[in-house]
């Protein structure tokens, strides 16, 4: 796999990742707030922006933030409360995708491609 050819598969894992689970909370007088999510259910975005990725049941899914688009899907595994496992496709390239991450912080995720290539999802929210 090319070195372009990974850096657009992992933008498009952290675009799936961005866009999963949006919570949304009321603030003063709104009524009351959602919880703060924990784990990594939820949407995470790359560093990028370019990509929104959605964490939910142990599928994930990668959007494309300008179009929408989706750009991979598969599954995930977590193990220890911080380590992810997420294997799935590239819909562009109908190749396989593989990622570990580590939940570094609630809102942090660092993550490294079956490639090496490292990279950094943020948790999303509206």
């Amino acid at each position: 796999m090319t070195t372009l050819r990974k850096a657009s598969v992992a933008a498009s894992l952290a675009a799936a990742m961005a866009l999963a689970g949006c919570m949304s909370g009321g603030g003063m007088g709104g009524g009351p707030m959602a919880p703060r999510p924990t784990g990594v259910e939820g949407s995470w975005i790359d560093g990028q922006r370019t990509g929104m990725s959605t964490f939910a049941g142990g599928v994930f899914s990668t959007v494309a933030t300008d179009t929408g688009q989706k750009l991979s899907e598969g599954s995930y595994i977590v193990s220890n409360g911080t380590s992810v496992q997420i294997n799935g496709t590239s819909l562009i390239r109908q190749t396989p995708i593989s990622f570990n991450c580590l939940l570094v912080t609630p809102a942090q995720l660092n993550c490294t491609s079956s490639g090496g290539q490292q990279f950094i999802l943020t948790r999303y929210t509206a």
